[in-house]
């Protein structure tokens, strides 16, 4: 693997750079945000309020299944199937809600 500094002539990294318009700027800060410099692309980091709410619904999901297990004894595949679906839904509702998000955003 070769790097671009080892195949680029002097006289190309000396070239001119053309003048940029505010707009280009703009867009291309926005890209630098999500750019890192070893080429590898970057991963934007998730909000502690983002890991509590997973961590939230993952509880919920547990005791739902914990509650129809033990307290309500209706078996152990009833209540994982049970438990199972609602985790599925709340995965459906965070998809749903990060893609309407996300559309806005454009």
């Amino acid at each position: 693997m070769t790097v671009d500094r080892d195949t680029t002539a002097e006289s190309e990294r000396a070239a001119p750079v053309a003048e940029v318009s505010s707009a280009d700027d703009t867009r291309r800060a926005k890209a630098d945000d999500t750019r890192r410099t070893d080429g590898a692309a970057a991963t934007p980091t998730v909000s502690t309020a983002t890991v509590v709410a997973y961590a939230v619904a993952g509880a919920a999901v547990l005791g739902w299944f914990l509650f129809g297990w033990l307290v309500l004894q209706q078996g152990f595949i009833d209540s994982l199937g049970e438990s199972a679906g609602a985790a599925f839904a709340l995965l459906l509702i965070v998809s749903i809600v990060g893609t309407v998000r996300r559309g806005r955003r454009r």
